[in-house]
């Protein structure tokens, strides 16, 4: 528990009004999407990475958890305050500072949400890809945390693929720049790297530097529509296969539609399996390549193919894809949501090693996702009033990781570990990778007192440092 002292100084730092203490605020920050509870004990609000860096100092020297939080919307629990402590929210710190339209660059606070930076940027004409399905509400630094991808990840990569440097406050308290601002550069470790998807643990981003692309001139966007799921999966591939990359390429199936249907009303229709994708670029190639992608549909099986009729309905399409994962809740009143990555090429396989699971273990799966990436989520759904069921929907999602790591995949691609899949990392990781992984964290942190709990089955603590006087002493 954090001392009445603590308490103090951390008002002296950020001012009074920039902390709180109160217990209906700390509810506001104590959970994040996996709907798991554990309340900090005070929240800090600051304007600057030095006010930061005064908190982790004395976070070292008293021995309180401190823990980085953008907007709370992650899947792994990686923002929740498992050991109480303080809680920094970005919610002061979102500005973004610059535009650069010469070398394609933007610098931004981590407050920032991820469609603000969006829309400023192509009012240049410029873009920034990185999507995920809570980019209206998700912020970059929380993006930057788990490296946050989306539906166009398939063709333009993941928030590290964007990062060309950043402000990081390390866990002992200094502040260091990581990166550059230019196209190259190489001169010693690439710690922007070793930050991006670090899920806070290291060290905590305070300014981003960020790299953009010409905003692309058309985009189409397109459904096939699937009387059998392995079919639609199976035309993924082929679509990649063909020399074709969409700018996305997602994938729901039955349980997902009609949840969502009920949702959203968006008319979407009555099938087993739908491919969304969109394909972008200039005019000319856009309806090259979208004439390819119809073609192959059809081939593979697709009992219809369409393309959406204006604007309003593209937007109505993604209003409903982005809303699946609430609409699931329909089924059952509970999930575990994982987002698996396999090869392309093994969808199919996966897809049917799904099917077996389901049935095995008797739970409802409904899969949806980023198919043009191989990033499948998967939500098995429970009650988890029914003990029996609870059981095992967790039995459920332990097949789910084998199937995956076995089929060449990994067992998450965008979510990041958090508390959610800390007790799994052993199926994909070798020791050697988790003590090495370890060794990283003790040396930057060597109290462990940036973000506990998270990653690793057990929290890394480092033997405490003996200091005569501390930081309130």
């Amino acid at each position: 528990m954090i001392s009445n002292i603590v308490k103090n100084e951390l008002k002296r730092i950020a001012g009074e009004r920039s902390v709180s203490f109160s217990k209906e605020e700390l509810l506001c920050y104590s959970y994040d999407a996996t709907n798991t509870l554990h309340l900090p004990e005070a929240v800090v609000f600051p304007t600057g990475p030095e006010e930061i860096s005064l908190i982790l100092k004395m976070a070292n020297s008293e021995g309180f958890p401190v823990i980085p939080r953008g907007a709370g919307t992650g899947f792994s629990g990686g923002s929740l305050p498992v050991e109480g402590g303080v809680v920094i929210s970005f919610e002061r710190m979102k500005r973004i500072i610059e535009v650069d339209t010469e070398n394609l660059i933007a610098v931004a606070e981590p407050g920032v949400v991820t469609w603000d930076l969006q829309q400023e940027v192509e009012r240049h004409g410029l873009f920034y890809p990185p999507d995920p399905s809570s980019l209206k509400v998700s912020t970059i630094g929380g993006n930057i945390a788990e490296c946050a991808g989306g539906p166009r990840a398939v063709k333009y990569g993941v928030t590290r693929d964007y990062i060309l440097g950043l402000e990081v406050v390390l866990p002992t308290g200094e502040i260091v720049n990581t990166g550059v601002r230019t196209a190259k550069g190489v001169v010693g470790y690439d710690l922007t790297r070793l930050m991006v998807g670090s899920e806070g643990t290291l060290g905590i981003v305070t300014k981003a530097i960020l790299r953009l692309l010409p905003l692309p001139e058309a985009t189409k966007t397109m459904l096939a529509l699937f009387g059998d799921m392995k079919k639609a999966a199976a035309a993924t591939s082929a679509i990649i296969r063909g020399k074709v990359i969409p700018s996305t390429l997602e994938i729901m199936d039955r349980v997902s539609l009609r949840c969502v249907e009920e949702y959203s009303k968006a008319g979407l229709p009555d099938v087993e399996a739908l491919l969304l994708i969109e394909v972008d670029g200039p005019k000319g190639s856009v309806e090259k390549e979208a004439e390819a992608v119809r073609a192959i549909c059809l081939e593979y099986g697709a009992t219809d193919f369409r393309a959406a009729a204006d604007k309003h309905e593209v937007k109505e399409l993604w209003k409903a894809r982005r809303a699946i994962s609430a609409s699931l809740y329909r089924v059952k009143p509970n999930k575990i949501n994982e987002d698996i990555v396999v090869p392309r090429s093994r969808i199919p396989e996966l897809v049917e090693g799904l099917k077996g699971i389901s049935k095995d273990r008797g739970v409802l799966i409904a899969s949806f996702g980023h198919a043009g990436d191989g990033n499948i989520h998967v939500n098995v759904m429970y009650d988890k009033k029914d003990p029996v069921e609870a059981a095992s929907a967790l039995d459920a999602v332990t097949d789910v990781f084998r199937l995956t790591v076995g089929l060449g995949g990994t067992i998450s691609g965008e979510h990041g570990v958090g508390t959610a899949k800390s007790r799994y990392i052993g199926m994909e990781l070798t020791p050697v990778a988790i003590d090495a992984m370890k060794k990283i964290k003790a040396a930057l942190d060597p109290r462990g007192i940036l973000n506990p709990g998270k990653i690793f089955p057990k929290a890394v603590e480092a033997e405490p440092e003996t200091s005569k006087a501390g930081f309130l002493r």
